[in-house]
């Protein structure tokens, strides 16, 4: 019979909450957590000391009265009371035995969970550039990180939709289309207008179509966002939903939103303008809507764009935005309030900015458009895998210094590099099975209990912990925990790799090993593929 997946703080949870009941005690939801030293066990909980108040008793005392009435799983092999009053819980060896088949078992599903209950929906707007020109490094982080974050979210049961918002009207568009326009005519762009060789293909490709100038603006930034979706197809990047601005304009959604928001009491005009009071839901000063001259603001398409969201049916708006946005987040958590959402189903995922470097210098020159590296550019010079796991296996709070040298170099200095060998290292071992004529059998009928090295037992504990580390990456929008997990993961391999032969005259410990790697390879799979790269079987 195969091993069940090892106990965890959910089963620990009810085990713990029926000897607090046995034991007359107050009932505690406990939370476990892994403990930093190997030798205080698989789990701890400080559940005794949270008591230690309301019960009017040593923490110690109250630790040793639970596990007086404490009923543990049965791949429970000890349970201890350490320092002022942490339990201890030590999972036995069948328990890690049943980490490895459940991750050969799951398979591609390892790691993941299913929804109890319909899937709650989640909408994840990001990069959202405006169509005027090629993608640099900074939207190639956002293009990342807000994908990898739709990935952990439909990991841990949420029904996900990727939306593009892209501005296709306003005073930027307008001055892009006259810069493209001007072009056609050799002429020089106008004030704040946009330069560079990108501006001078469009005019191109627009002069040779003999298209009215009316439609200029709409050719150029159709040209534009097309190029856009094609670099961020090249970094694996797909999504949903593209939805303009000027839908908003269109159908009558901004006039709508104004309109209701003064129904409800939140609208009122000076200065010939109309305000929205933002600052009755926390926002540090009312925001305009529509200026003096009765034109919309930004704003106001961002409220109508809001409430058109929600009018969708989502159940959070997660948007990702970069450093320069961070002072809209107030005010659009302020229009959550306002219309009724409430700000707790609109979330904001706010990232530092990028500097590129190679050897050390700074790189700030494009080849093909004179000003920012263009995203492809960055591309074309490291892979997108590269791209990916460096923008990555940084917290989206940490400005990236990328140095173009670094991330191509192949040697275990390059965290990515690192990884990726991990994944061929392993693909070479079962090679290297098959070539010997190894019948691995199944991982159900493996003599795993043969897997007592620490350096085995290390890398089974590391696997254990890649479900706890999705949900928490999941949780708190952080795909950098999962690409660091990777890394701690294949050094736990490596130093297993070291001490250990895999393929040896032993055949049960050989198929003990056997399986052990297939269940690291499947976890560095799902790892990198919840970050969007690859996993080589060959380096």
């Amino acid at each position: 019979m195969p091993s069940p997946a090892p106990s965890g703080p959910a089963e620990l949870a009810i085990a713990f909450r029926k000897a607090l009941a046995d034991a007359g005690l107050p009932d505690r939801q406990p939370a476990f957590e892994r403990p930093r030293q190997r030798e205080h066990g698989d789990w701890a909980t400080n559940i005794a000391l949270t008591l230690a108040k309301p019960v009017g008793r040593p923490p110690r005392d109250i630790a040793a009265t639970i596990l007086e009435h404490l009923a543990a799983p049965n791949d429970v092999e000890r349970v201890e009371i350490a320092g002022p009053g942490f339990v201890n819980v030590h999972l036995s060896h069948a328990a890690l035995e049943g980490i490895v088949r459940a991750a050969v078992r799951q398979g591609a599903s390892w790691g993941r969970r299913n929804a109890t209950g319909p899937a709650p929906s989640a909408n994840v707007e990001f990069v959202s550039a405006n169509p005027t020109g090629p993608l640099h490094a900074g939207h190639g982080r956002q293009a990342v990180l807000g994908d990898a974050i739709a990935n952990l979210l439909d990991a841990t049961g949420w029904k996900v939709t990727r939306e593009y918002y892209f501005n296709d009207a306003g005073t930027q568009m307008r001055l892009f289309g006259e810069s493209v326009a001007a072009a056609t005519r050799g002429e020089e762009p106008p004030e704040h207008g946009y330069r560079g060789a990108y501006i001078a293909e469009l005019a191109g490709e627009i002069a040779s179509s003999s298209l009215d100038s009316d439609d200029v603006i709409g050719s150029a930034y159709q040209s534009i966002l097309q190029r856009i979706v094609a670099t961020l197809q090249r970094l694996g990047v797909d999504f949903d939903e593209f939805f303009g601005e000027r839908t908003l304009h269109e159908s009558g959604a901004l006039d709508r939103t104004v309109a209701r928001l003064r129904t409800a009491g939140h609208v009122y005009e000076t200065d010939g303008a109309t305000w929205l009071r933002t600052t009755s839901f926390g926002d540090d000063k009312d925001r305009v809507l529509v200026r003096s001259d009765g034109t919309p603001t930004y704003f106001a398409a961002d409220c109508a764009y809001l409430a058109e969201k929600f009018g969708r049916g989502y159940d959070r708006c997660i948007f990702v935005w970069g450093a320069d946005h961070h002072g809209y987040v107030g005010r659009l958590k302020a229009v959550a309030d306002a219309e009724g959402f409430g700000r707790d189903r609109v979330e904001f995922v706010v990232h530092q900015f990028v500097n590129l470097f190679r050897d050390g210098q700074p790189v700030r020159m494009s080849k093909r458009t004179g000003d920012l590296v263009t995203f492809d550019e960055l591309i074309d010079e490291v892979g997108p895998d590269a791209a990916r796991y460096t923008f990555l296996r940084f917290s989206s709070d940490v400005t990236i210094d990328f140095d173009i040298a670094e991330v191509v170099r192949q040697d275990r200095e390059n965290p990515v590099y690192y990884v990726h060998y991990s994944h061929a290292r392993i693909a070479g071992i079962m090679r290297t099975a098959t070539e010997r004529g190894v019948q691995p059998g199944t991982a159900d009928d493996a003599q795993l209990q043969r897997l007592l090295h620490p350096t085995e037992e290390e890398l089974v504990r590391r696997i254990g912990e890649f479900p706890e580390v999705v949900e928490y990456a999941a949780g708190e929008r952080a795909p950098h925990r999962v690409a660091r997990y990777a890394e701690e993961l294949a050094e736990a391999f490596h130093r297993f790799y070291t001490e250990c032969t895999v393929v040896s005259d032993d055949s049960e410990l050989t198929t003990a090993r056997y399986w052990l790697c297939v269940a690291t390879r499947q976890t560095l799979v799902n790892a990198l593929g919840l970050l969007g790269v690859s996993a080589p079987d060959r380096m």
